[in-house]
């Protein structure tokens, strides 16, 4: 279905409608947006740098001729093992030896002074005249505690540091003092719970430092935090390191130690594992030596008893495979024994160890039963032969392993090289000081924008006169707000009450006539004019749905005007609890309605002339407990038509409608009704509540006037309602 052209315009006319709003409200969101880049301008000049410090590292395979024991586990291949390099890395075995060696489980922290502190420090602003015996510290200032044994209790506790002279120091904690020290020398403090040594102390007396040393897994876990560890690009091996952290030359120091002690474990890792395998073999070379012996004695003694037998070719053949065979086997099981430190039996070395092992297993197998068949004086001759050859093999294999993995021991470098050492960017990395003015512009402009459509949705008092018709209510008059008027208010504090009120001081009419305000209320004379033609009488009430609308002002301003066109008009004050009429044409409330209402006084002594002529007005009186039931008497009916008899016109000034029920019991004795609605501040709701309130009391409402009308870009993008220029 089509959209109609009501709600094509309805669409445009909101639309129009926020950015009016926006346009009006251009130096609060300006103002606003400025405040939070100012903020974001201020944050990232005052917050601590974080600078990063990186180096590179590279892992590379172990070299198959470094181990001669492991040469079968090369048959797989292998990929650079980089994480679990990086586990290791950030393992406590070397994260954990570096904070030993760097005592990072003292923390020194001197106190700065609020938000700029640390700001003056960096511009290295020395400390002033002024400021002697501050217990900030400047620059240039510092402390070194080279050792700080405590008790576990004592173990994250701060203790504070006060510099005093002659190269003197007091502890405190908790505010309390814990004694005195000296620099250089290892003072006990709190019982011996605490201890500490001052190295070096440059600072003058009074300036304070907070000193904490923190539990050993915390310091780790701190570092292991700061510390990041990444793969530049896949399976390459090459490792970048990087630390973060406030101070530049702490965070070079610190990567290089960590660098040093991991390259130094894993040399030693590797020599470790050199001289296990030497061990092994040193463990294996006296029984073999042994076996050999025992086979050569065997065999000298067979043969002595047969009359030094020989062996034919075919035999030969035989035992020279045999050997060969046995030479293989004993080799794989001297390989067995070291994999099976490392390895399970599922794992796929080990079984391809174990599969060429039974291969060999059954090619011995057939030589044996090949030498099954053959005399029995040859199958002993082979016997004890082989054992004495493959015994030999095994020892000369045993020696050259040996030597071998003494070498290995003593050349052992590692699989690791340190390609660049730590440095530490020239620039700080934290805080993007652009991106953060940025995004606080953003913010705050975001926030200024939200914050006026906010209000306007729980804000939406009338804006336009065309609001008010669709209410079935004419409007008589849209009145502009009034400069001048402004300057006629004033701020009085009533008697009895806390609260001050403003209140106007004088008539806008005869204080300046030519005033649109002003004009706006001579269209408002003629309109009725022709209205109360039909009136039942010459009394017109002007009410309005809430407080602060303007209805005094109305009231006073329109009699000004009508008694400057030759009418005799009456101005009454009828709101007997919080009136203000009188202070307009610089009276006093007693002696008024109330008064007269009450019987203490009569007409003529309530009745006051004012510098305008054939204006008259009644204040609202001394303030009663019961004003509605003043208005129910009698007398107010009589004196309304004593009133209308003596004057051209008689205006009537009444408290909200929705706050008292005092404008219906005026109302239905008047001829004439206006509601008085003020712009941006009544909504159209809150109007019409009071029109039904008002209804059902029997008051017929003849019209409403739009107050107080400022020239703005809501109005005029919605709706265009007026094109003169007002503040």
């Amino acid at each position: 279905m089509s959209q109609t052209p009501a709600s094509q315009a309805s669409d445009e006319i909101d639309l129009g409608r926020l950015f009016g709003l926006l346009i009006d409200h251009k130096w609060w969101i300006l103002g606003i947006t400025a405040l939070f880049a100012f903020i974001g301008i201020g944050y990232a000049l005052l917050a601590t740098p974080i600078y990063r410090s990186e180096a590179l590292v590279q892992i590379e395979e172990a070299s198959p001729s470094m181990n001669p024991l492991s040469d079968v586990t090369s048959m797989l291949g292998g990929e650079p093992p980089s994480q679990a390099e990086i586990e290791i890395i950030r393992s406590r075995m070397v994260l954990g030896k570096a904070v030993d060696l760097l005592n990072l489980e003292l923390l020194v922290e001197p106190h700065r002074m609020p938000l700029i502190g640390d700001f003056l420090v960096r511009k290295g602003v020395e400390r002033p005249g002024f400021a002697a015996g501050w217990d900030s510290t400047w620059a240039g200032e510092s402390i070194t505690v080279s050792e700080m044994p405590v008790v576990d209790d004592w173990r994250g506790e701060t203790v504070e540091l006060e510099v005093l002279e002659n190269d003197r120091y007091r502890l405190f904690h908790d505010g309390e003092s814990l004694g005195e020290g000296r620099v250089g020398e290892l003072e006990s403090f709190a019982s011996d719970e605490v201890a500490m040594r001052v190295s070096e102390l440059s600072a003058p007396a009074g300036a304070r430092f907070d000193v904490t040393r923190i539990k050993r897994m915390q310091a780790f876990l701190n570092l292991r935090t700061d510390l990041a560890i990444n793969e530049q690009g896949q399976e390459t091996g090459i490792l970048n390191w990087s630390l973060t952290g406030p101070h530049p030359a702490e965070l070079k120091k610190t990567l290089n130690t960590v660098a040093d002690i991991y390259l130094s474990q894993n040399i030693r890792r590797q020599s470790e594992e050199a001289r296990k395998s030497l061990e092994f073999l040193d463990e294996q070379v006296p029984e073999v030596r042994a076996e050999l012996e025992a086979a050569e004695n065997q065999l000298n003694q067979f043969r002595k008893s047969q009359d030094s037998v020989d062996l034919s070719l075919e035999t030969k053949s035989v035992l020279e495979r045999m050997v060969n065979l046995e030479s293989q086997l004993s080799e794989l099981e001297f390989t067995e024994a070291e994999i099976s430190r490392r390895f399970s039996k599922g794992h796929p070395t080990y079984a391809a160890l174990l599969e060429k092992k039974a291969q060999l297993q059954r090619e011995k197998a057939n030589l044996n039963e090949r030498v099954s068949n053959m005399p029995e004086t040859q199958q002993e001759i082979l016997r004890l032969s082989r054992d004495v050859e493959v015994t030999q093999e095994v020892y000369v294999q045993l020696r050259n392993k040996v030597q071998e993995m003494e070498i290995a021991e003593a050349s052992t470098v590692g699989n690791v090289r340190i390609l660049d050492p730590a440095d530490t960017l020239p620039e700080p990395v934290k805080p993007n000081k652009p991106l953060i003015v940025v995004v606080a512009t953003l913010l705050g402009g975001m926030l200024a924008v939200g914050g006026v459509l906010l209000r306007a949705a729980f804000h939406r008092g009338v804006e336009s006169a065309e609001q008010i018709e669709d209410l079935g209510l004419s409007v008589y008059a849209s009145v502009p707000l009034s400069e001048e008027q402004s300057k006629l208010v004033k701020s009085i504090k009533r008697q009895n009450e806390k609260r001050t009120k403003n209140v106007s001081v004088g008539i806008l009419a005869e204080r300046a006539p030519a005033d649109l305000a002003v004009e706006a209320l001579r269209g408002l004379r003629t309109s009725l004019h022709f209205a109360m033609l039909e009136a039942t009488n010459n009394r017109l009430m002007i009410t309005g749905p809430s407080p602060g609308v303007g209805k005094s002002f109305l009231s006073t301003n329109l009699g000004a005007v009508c008694a400057q066109s030759g009418q005799r008009v009456l101005v009454v004050d009828a709101d007997m609890r919080k009136g203000h009429i009188h202070a307009a044409f610089g009276g006093k409330s007693e002696n008024g309605l109330s008064d007269l209402l009450s019987g203490k006084q009569k007409t003529d002594d309530v009745l006051r002339e004012t510098s305008i002529g054939g204006l008259s007005y009644i204040s609202r009186g001394m303030a009663p407990p019961n004003p509605s039931e003043l208005l129910m008497n009698a007398n107010f009916t009589q004196l309304l038509e004593e009133w209308s008899q003596r004057f051209d016109l008689v205006i009537i000034d009444t408290p909200p409608v929705l706050a008292v029920t005092d404008p219906s019991l005026v109302g239905s004795q008047c001829g004439t009704t206006l509601m008085a609605a003020r712009f941006e501040l009544n909504p159209a709701k809150e109007i019409e509540v009071a029109r039904q309130r008002l209804q059902a009391a029997g008051v017929e409402v003849k019209g409403c006037i739009l107050n107080a009308i400022e020239r703005k870009a809501v109005t005029s993008y919605g709706y265009g309602y007026y094109n003169y220029s007002y503040k």
